[in-house]
């Protein structure tokens, strides 16, 4: 039992692989007191890169209940991390069927001997594994882009904390420690969503193998002439024993079909509902980034809290244009076709 998860795929491999790392994909073969000592290593994984971010994120909401500028901060990073721990849940919870669909796909893929279908899995190979690396990439720019940004003594993450992080060494340790929690995530989240588009390619690679098996149906054989109801005209038609081959290559092929069908029932099975609690943290991200741009109306409210009537008439005047201008709203569209406002998110969540 090495350290590295064998898969013909090498998504596959570096996303099995690192889940196994994480102590979110046991081991096939292991015992009783192993496994025992290998989910109390997943409780602890979870709880460092995960359960105490949430905690501490709970605190923090509860704390700063009604300031809605930094509810919007908090509650973004809290719904992102509740939607990676339902993935989490929803792995361990469904391992079986993900590891039975896993070997199913490899083990048809390497049962795989002709030469184009060998190059289509090696195809889907290349656009799995480059998928991934770019998927890494960008991960890691904007992480490290997010840390850069951050205020002096301002945390990446906004989250309660029982000592001020503040001040030195409190602030750098916990710099250090957020900024490694969210690299580990984040692998850890690619590794995930790569596993779920991996299946999805290779179950499309399966159904194009079939295709292909189809298409080669009676590839070898060659029809023999036979006479047309004892005439003088003849055709070419396969031989018993011909068509007992082909009869079984069509065999194989619904054999591959119902096994590549029953792989895309199982993938619905497992991660439809991840992929409705990811799509709804996306919505609700995006409509506290919409909220987040539209607070610029409070521009003009802050320009008139200042102490502007002990200014003279020219200032007075400056500060009422500034105030007309901030009622003109920034506006983002989606593509150009639709607004990114408070009236469409009501719209699209009605």
């Amino acid at each position: 039992m090495g350290l590295m998860v064998q898969n013909i795929n090498f998504s596959l491999r570096f996303s099995l692989t690192t889940l196994k790392m994480a102590g979110l994909w046991a081991p096939h073969g292991m015992k009783t007191r192993r496994k025992a000592l290998y989910y109390c290593y997943t409780f602890v994984i979870l709880m460092f890169i995960l359960g105490s971010f949430i905690i501490l994120q709970v605190i923090d909401l509860y704390l700063i209940w009604g300031n809605l500028s930094l509810m919007t901060g908090t509650a973004l990073v809290l719904f992102t991390n509740i939607s990676h721990a339902t993935k989490i849940i929803n792995l361990i919870a469904r391992r079986n069927s993900i590891s039975f669909l896993i070997k199913d796909s490899n083990d048809d893929l390497v049962a795989e001997t002709s030469p184009r279908g060998r190059e289509l899995i090696k195809s889907c190979d290349r656009e799995t594994r480059n998928q991934q690396v770019i998927f890494l990439l960008v991960t890691f720019i904007t992480a490290v882009g997010w840390a850069v940004s951050s205020d002096k003594k301002t945390l990446p993450l906004p989250a309660w904390y029982p000592f001020d992080t503040s001040i030195s060494p409190a602030y750098e340790l916990t710099y250090m420690s957020q900024m490694l929690t969210i690299m580990i995530i984040a692998v850890l989240n690619i590794s995930k969503d790569s596993m779920v588009t991996t299946l999805l390619a290779q179950t499309r690679c399966r159904l194009t193998l079939v295709g292909l098996a189809l298409t080669n149906v009676c590839s070898g054989l060659m029809p023999q002439e036979h006479s047309k109801y004892g005439g003088g005209s003849s055709n070419k038609l396969f031989t018993s024993n011909q068509e007992a081959i082909v009869k079984n290559r069509l065999r194989i092929c619904v054999q591959q079909h119902q096994r590549a069908l029953r792989a895309a029932e199982i993938l619905q099975e497992c991660f439809s509902l991840p992929t409705f609690a990811q799509f709804s943290v996306s919505l609700v991200i995006i409509c506290v980034t919409a909220f987040q741009v539209l607070s610029s109306e409070q521009l003009a409210r802050r320009a008139y809290e200042s102490p502007w009537f002990m200014c003279s008439v020219s200032v007075r005047r400056s500060i009422l244009i500034i105030m007309i201008r901030c009622h003109r709203i920034v506006k983002f569209t989606a593509g150009g076709f639709t607004t990114l406002s408070l009236a469409t998110f009501t719209a699209v969540r009605v």
